[in-house]
């Protein structure tokens, strides 16, 4: 079976250009001089023809010194500029800024060289801040947890007390169903306040995502809806802790079925790439992404770096604490891997999860 040919770079190369335009240049100097030389005898006879020749040489001088100027402002310093300007205002805090393409392949590959520099420093800068984030709220999490934990004990106890002494059901109901939400609460705070042990077993990802469904689907959490699997086959291991990693898809899957409602659609594929910007992971390692997408309103642009935030949700009040995808977040990046937000084919919300493979 023949291969099919790689698609050829059809932008041109500086010197080629350089070399073409150069060349034709010179010929078109040659050729001048050599009809000068020819026309000299005939313009030598009078002053009036000497002028011409003069003129007419000072002409080709021009046209060759504005062609040439042309030339290097087209070819080097017009993109050159381009590109110090976008540097430029990247370094005042136009984040967005991007170098453009300039036209010739070495330009290109050197705006695309900066542009993947800019990226990676700005995904360095922003995972320093989530980690500063992370450790803040960390500890927060635990001094809140510990403080309600204490009171939230006693008023199960003064629950109980009242459902012995024949209190109002409906009232004790409320108090121990309430209750029970502040609960959830506080364990979800300690889930994402406590240290995890620094565990960095093989894991076959594909089948830890298929775990996870399968948990889901025995506890009949997925009949709403319909979920389809695609699974690429010779996936590399990632590294990491089954338990936590496998909440992570639990958690994922959660939110897909909340956000698809009845009848809606879930997909989720398993497939390796070579992971960008992963955590103290150079760009091109070999890694394994898990993409969950639902057919649900999906989230805004605006709203898809909040989403990671701690009691951050879009959920209805009393449907979500807003720390599921905190707790996402912090377990995927403590095994070096990231996770993005962006728009599915399904028309709601695609979450990705990249894991880097082999122990870090």
């Amino acid at each position: 079976m023949t291969l099919p040919k790689a698609p050829r770079d059809e932008t041109p190369s500086l010197r080629t250009e350089l070399l073409f335009n150069l060349g034709f240049l010179a010929a078109g100097a040659l050729l001048l001089a050599v009809v000068t030389a020819l026309l000299a005898p005939l313009f030598w006879r009078n002053d009036v023809g000497i002028a011409l020749l003069v003129v007419l040489v000072i002409g080709d001088v021009a046209v060759f010194i504005a062609f040439g100027r042309y030339l290097v402002v087209r070819l080097v310093t017009r993109p050159m500029d381009r590109l110090v300007e976008a540097t430029e205002a990247v370094a005042d805090g136009a984040l967005a800024r991007r170098a453009p393409a300039a036209g010739t392949r070495e330009f290109d590959r050197l705006a695309g060289s900066v542009n993947r520099m800019t990226e990676r420093l700005l995904d360095a800068q922003s995972l320093l801040v989530r980690a500063e984030k992370l450790a803040s709220v960390g500890r927060l999490a635990a001094g809140v947890a510990h403080e309600v934990g204490n009171p939230l004990s006693a008023i199960g106890n003064y629950v109980e007390v009242l459902r012995r002494r024949g209190g109002d059901p409906e009232v004790i109901a409320a108090i121990a169903r309430e209750a029970d939400r502040i609960d959830v609460i506080v364990r979800s705070l300690l889930d994402y306040a406590r240290p995890r042990e620094a565990r960095h077993d093989a894991l076959d990802i594909a089948r830890l995502v298929d775990g996870a469904v399968a948990l889901l689907d025995a506890q009949g959490v997925l009949r709403p809806v319909t979920v389809s699997r695609e699974v690429a086959q010779g996936l590399p291991c990632a590294y990491g802790d089954r338990a936590a990693l496998e909440q992570v898809f639990v958690n994922l899957l959660l939110n897909a079925v909340d956000a698809a409602g009845p009848g809606g659609r879930i997909a989720v594929r398993v497939f390796s790439a070579a992971g960008r910007h992963l955590s103290d992971r150079p760009d091109g390692t070999a890694a394994v992404e898990v993409v969950v997408e639902d057919s649900g309103a999906g989230v805004a642009a605006e709203l898809r770096e909040r989403v990671f935030d701690p009691f951050f949700t879009t959920k209805e009040p009393g449907r979500g604490t807003g720390l599921g995808l905190a707790i996402v977040q912090r377990t995927v990046h403590d095994y070096g891997g990231r996770v993005d937000v962006g728009t599915s084919e399904l028309g709601g919300a695609s979450f990705t999860v990249t894991l880097p493979a082999g122990p870090a």
